[in-house]
């Protein structure tokens, strides 16, 4: 081994050892850690070492927990949480997972309750959305509601964001900025958005955090198909590089809306293979960390956690399995997050591929008016749903 190689190993070996008590995990889990986070890069941002966004620092309290709480104790709750400040959103992109959501908002005493509410079922991560979650008057009192064992990213456009609101956020224990970027192109990422000036506003966010320091700052991009088999995205990749960001956080988009219910707008395991060789080969040049959400809930490695490690709180306070599934399993407003997650969970046992992708046609049959499946039939469409296989890390998990 080279000594590169071997400074590298050695990065990423120290944090993991500190939590001494993961000797305790199988072998074959550690081992297929170790070779997970060798994919990637370790970046020391403000003396927090990050392999990407959709993580904990591995010297973090939050990745501490994930050992103990899910590696060794096999906590029953999920481990990352998105919540929705607001529905509100001045942008109105075409593909928008929130598009027919509706409901009264949740108040800013609610929110913060259910952040610890979510924190003792397990949640170590945790993902702040909307619409666009800076409309939020209350977000920086959020942010330091959360704790600092908990990592904490804001998904945003980079609307009304300023340099001020930026340093509060940051102050206030928020660790991942993902600001929404979808093209090079000026026109084609507005022309999404259907927003004129959506990305100069992108830009602006992004020159704002970087002059901050000391948060982890990333793109987060909606590839389409069509970007993806005509070879676009690593011109895309190529003008990340230029903009000196930390990651690339890559999604394709996701039949979540009626508009979206179409075969050819749904990506392949082709397609989803060749942006994963992709990312490795990108992070492997170092010059950006490339995360694609294929690759993380791909066979090879966790699989889709939706409804099983992974749970959404839209703005209204609807549980779902995750951002890009219109269904709802009930209102915390009624009932607590403990019990709707825990009968959400028996619906999902977690699988080796994306749950809306393969299941979206479902979504014809039970989404009335084309709007959020209801409570009743969410369970009832998942009785028509087939899993498959579970993905690598669970099989080691569960085996």
């Amino acid at each position: 081994m080279n000594h590169a190689k071997m400074a590298k190993l050695t990065e990423i070996l120290k944090p993991i050892f500190n939590n001494y008590h993961i000797i305790k995990a199988k072998p074959s889990l550690n081992f297929f850690l170790l070779n997970y986070m060798k994919k990637f890069k370790v970046m020391n941002i403000g003396g927090n070492l990050v392999i990407h966004s959709h993580l904990p620092p591995l010297n973090s309290k939050a990745y501490s927990r994930f050992i103990n709480e899910h590696l060794l104790d096999r906590t029953n709750g999920p481990s990352h949480a998105q919540v929705g400040l607001t529905n509100e959103c001045p942008q109105n992109c075409r593909y928008c997972y929130n598009k027919n959501r509706r409901g009264k908002t949740m108040s800013t005493e609610t929110i913060i309750r259910l952040i610890q509410d979510l924190k003792k079922l397990g949640v170590l991560w945790l993902g702040f959305t909307g619409g666009e979650p800076l409309l939020n008057k209350d977000i920086v009192k959020i942010t330091e509601s959360a704790g600092d064992d908990v990592a904490l990213k804001l998904f945003t456009t980079g609307c009304t964001l300023t340099r001020q609101l930026a340093l509060d956020l940051k102050n206030a224990g928020l660790m991942y900025v993902s600001v929404s970027l979808d093209h090079w192109q000026e026109e084609q990422h507005d022309e999404a958005r259907r927003y004129p000036g959506a990305f100069q506003t992108a830009i602006k966010a992004l020159d704002i955090c970087k002059e901050l320091g000391s948060l982890h700052i990333g793109v987060s991009s909606v590839l389409s198909r069509e970007m993806i088999r005509n070879g676009q995205v690593e011109e895309f990749l190529q003008f990340l590089i230029g903009l000196e960001i930390h990651e690339a956080w890559l999604s394709e988009a996701k039949p979540s809306i009626n508009a979206y219910w179409h075969e050819d707008l749904v990506i392949t395991e082709e397609d989803r293979i060749c942006l994963c060789q992709l990312q490795d080969q990108y992070n492997k040049e170092g010059k950006i960390t490339v995360n694609y959400l294929g690759h993380f809930e791909g066979k090879e490695h966790f699989g889709c956690n939706a409804g099983h490690k992974m749970v959404y709180i839209d703005a209204f306070g609807e549980v779902s399995p995750c951002v890009f599934t219109p269904m709802t399993f009930g209102n915390i407003k009624k009932e607590s997050i403990e019990n709707l997650f825990s009968e959400m969970k028996n619906c999902f046992p977690s699988e080796e591929c994306c749950f809306i992708n393969k299941n979206y046609e479902l979504f014809r049959k039970y989404a009335k008016d084309n709007s959020t499946v209801c409570r009743d039939d969410s369970f009832a469409l998942m009785q028509d749903v087939q899993f498959g296989h579970l993905a690598r890390f669970f099989e080691l998990f569960y085996n």
